[in-house]
């Protein structure tokens, strides 16, 4: 089942930095509002109750790490299955205009893959020690 959550992730990620909102709350609340009522309901439940048991890693823990590795603007996130497993697809759009992909297993939060172009373009650069 594939799950298009539209740009406004990085306002509301910024938003609640200050805040006290558990993960799994706010995965659940981007899940129910990117689906249809009907569908979403025993599905958000699932993965609620898969991130707050730590099944599965928070979306704003993934989120973060973009954040602090390249540069861009968030476009698409999706999470899906593949081969059964859990994987988060999160489409950029980088700073020259370039569309990245990068997909992260869900379980564990580690970089599986990358497609796109330009993406060393993306990456941000190592301050200065």
């Amino acid at each position: 089942m594939k799950i298009r959550i539209p740009s406004p992730l990085p306002r509301l990620r910024r938003a609640m930095r200050g805040q006290q909102v558990l993960p799994a709350l706010w995965l659940s609340a981007l899940l129910v509002l990117a689906t249809p009522q009907g569908l979403a309901d025993d599905h958000w439940r699932s993965l609620h109750d898969a991130v707050r048991s730590g099944q599965l890693v928070a979306l704003s823990h993934i989120l973060d790490w973009l954040e602090a590795h390249y540069e861009g603007q968030v476009l698409e996130v999706e999470l899906e299955r593949d081969d059964g497993q859990p994987v988060y697809e999160i489409e950029m759009l980088g700073p020259q205009g370039q569309v990245v992909e990068f997909e992260f297993n869900a379980r564990s939060g580690e970089l599986i893959g990358i497609e796109g172009v330009n993406i060393e373009g993306m990456r941000r650069k190592e301050e200065a020690r």
